[in-house]
C-alpha cells in the first residue's frame, strides 16, 4: 500500500469518527422519595456538518440532553465522547477546557453581561482562551460583522434588540473556533419573524460548515434542520424532517 493511499484511509476514518456522541446515555434524579427518569438510555453520534434539531414538549428531557452533551451535567449512567475521548473521566480542569475550546453554547435568555458591550461580550470567551487583547478585539469585531452587527460594537445589550442579542450570542459561541454548537431553545425568547431570522444565521453558519445541535419546541424550526430527533418522557427517537408524517 502507498503512503499516500495509507494516508488517504487514515483521513477518512479520522472524518467517520463522531465529533460528539453519547453512548447510553441517561439521567435520573431523585427528589425526596420520588425518582424521576429525566432521560432514558441513549445513544447518538453527532458528525462534521450536522444540522440537528431535538424537538419535544416542555419535560421531555431535550434540554437534559443538551446539558449533557455539552458537559455541563453529569450523567447517571453511560458516557459523552468529544471525538474519541470519553469526557466522564475527566477531571474539572479538563472538562472546563474540553466546552471552552471544542463547544460553542447559545441560550434562551442570552446570557449577556449588561454592563460590557457587544464587542466586549464576545471577547470575553476569547479572553478565557488566552487570545491577546488585540488579537481577540479583531476577532470580536469580525464576528459581529458576520453576524449583522458590524455598527452595534459598541452597544449595550440593553440598547439591543432580543433578535440583535442572540446574533451576539451566537458570534460568542463562535469566538474560540468550536467544533460543534449547542443552541437551547434560541429561539424561544423571539417572536416569530426574529426566530426565524435567527435559524437562517444558524442555517448559514452550517451551510459554511458548522456543527449545530439544537433543541427547540418549536417543531417548524425543527423541520428545517437536516437531522430531526423528537423526544417525549425522556426517549428519543430520529425520524425524517421531511416526512409529513412524522410528527404524526
Amino acid at each position: 500500500m502507498s503512503r499516500k493511499s495509507s494516508v488517504g484511509q487514515e483521513s477518512e476514518s479520522v472524518e467517520r469518527i463522531p465529533l460528539l456522541s453519547a453512548r447510553n446515555l441517561e439521567r435520573i434524579y431523585r427528589l425526596g422519595g420520588q425518582t424521576i427518569h429525566a432521560l432514558k438510555p441513549l445513544n447518538m453520534d453527532i458528525h462534521r456538518g450536522d444540522f440537528i434539531a431535538i424537538a419535544g414538549p416542555s419535560g421531555s428531557g431535550k434540554s437534559t440532553l443538551l446539558q449533557l452533551l455539552g458537559l455541563i451535567d453529569s450523567p447517571t449512567s453511560g458516557e459523552v465522547r468529544v471525538r474519541s475521548q470519553a469526557a466522564q473521566g475527566l477531571g474539572r480542569e479538563q472538562r472546563a477546557s474540553l466546552r471552552l475550546n471544542s463547544l460553542g453554547f447559545v441560550f434562551q435568555a442570552f446570557n449577556l453581561l449588561h454592563m460590557l458591550t457587544a464587542r466586549q461580550n464576545v471577547e470575553i470567551a476569547l479572553a478565557l482562551a488566552g487570545c491577546p487583547r488585540r488579537k481577540r478585539r479583531a476577532r470580536a469585531s469580525q464576528l459581529l460583522e458576520s453576524v449583522g452587527l458590524g455598527k452595534r460594537l459598541d452597544h449595550r445589550p440593553l440598547q439591543l434588540s432580543g433578535g440583535e442579542r442572540q446574533r451576539v450570542a451566537i458570534a460568542r459561541a463562535l469566538a474560540n473556533d468550536p467544533e460543534v454548537i449547542l443552541a437551547d431553545e434560541p429561539t424561544g425568547n423571539l417572536d416569530s419573524q426574529t426566530g426565524l431570522e435567527i435559524v437562517r444565521v444558524l442555517e448559514d453558519l452550517n451551510r459554511a460548515g458548522q456543527t449545530i445541535v439544537m433543541v427547540t419546541h418549536n417543531l417548524e424550526i425543527a423541520k428545517r434542520a437536516g437531522r430531526l430527533f423528537l423526544m417525549r418522557d425522556g426517549g428519543m427517537r430520529e425520524v425524517d424532517p421531511e416526512d409529513p408524517t412524522a410528527l404524526d
